[in-house]
């Protein structure tokens, strides 16, 4: 076996940074996490409209709904088996906004063809999106969503074009600083940039067998559906 970011890229995969391979290797194969620890230059919205959907979405952890520059951030991706059997690696990403913590959940696990991530968001895994990895001429990860559906109880619906989001993610090692560089955009094709952020971190990784899982982590609620 090996990572589920290796297993949808195929061969695409070498072409990335040698440090971009590792940390998206970590897996249960590997026994890695990793653990990355920077700063945001900053975190922008679109125009005022947004404000009520990023604030929605900020009380399931999806989004942020607050701006801010100079924003001290942590990122974890840790595997583990979800209550499904499949192997997941989490993304909860957590901004140290001045009077309180703001975080981004996320869950990946590989789609039923292994040709693609699929990202479940929130606290509740109530959003769901198709990601595909792209190495870059230089050695950088380009990621973009697919459509993205709503789950609950019985409900499975694609969510509109009209109220949707598309992500593009570019993340990058610059090998001057050792710093691992990020870049997140979400744009709606109708209303423009709705959300995004940019910045830098260095990571470290643990042996998940000594690290667990911590409490907190893992989403209140698991979605089966692909």
């Amino acid at each position: 076996m090996t990572s589920i970011f290796r297993t949808a890229m195929g061969a695409d995969f070498e072409r990335l940074h040698p440090e971009l391979r590792r940390r998206f290797s970590v897996g249960l194969t590997s026994g890695e996490a990793c653990t990355g620890r920077g700063v945001m230059d900053r975190i922008w919205h679109g125009r005022g409209y947004v404000k009520p959907f990023l604030a929605l979405g900020g009380t399931r952890n999806i989004l942020v709904p607050r701006a801010g520059r100079d924003v001290p951030f942590t990122i974890e991706n840790v595997p583990y088996a979800d209550t499904f059997g499949r192997e997941t690696v989490t993304f909860v990403r957590t901004f140290q906004l001045p009077g309180r913590s703001r975080r981004f959940d996320a869950q990946m696990v590989l789609g039923p063809k292994s040709d693609r991530i699929l990202d479940y968001l929130g606290t509740h895994q109530h959003l769901a999106s198709g990601l595909h990895f792209h190495a870059e001429p230089d050695g950088s990860l380009l990621i973009r969503s697919g459509e993205h559906r709503f789950r609950e109880g019985p409900v499975d619906v694609r969510v509109p074009e009209l109220i949707g989001g598309e992500a593009e993610v570019r993340e990058s090692f610059d090998e001057s600083t050792a710093r691992f560089r990020i870049q997140v955009r979400v744009v709606n094709r109708n209303f423009g940039p709705l959300f995004g952020y940019e910045g830098w971190f260095r990571a470290s990784y643990e042996d998940i067998r000594a690290r667990g899982v911590r409490p907190g982590l893992r989403p209140v609620r698991e979605e089966a559906r692909a």
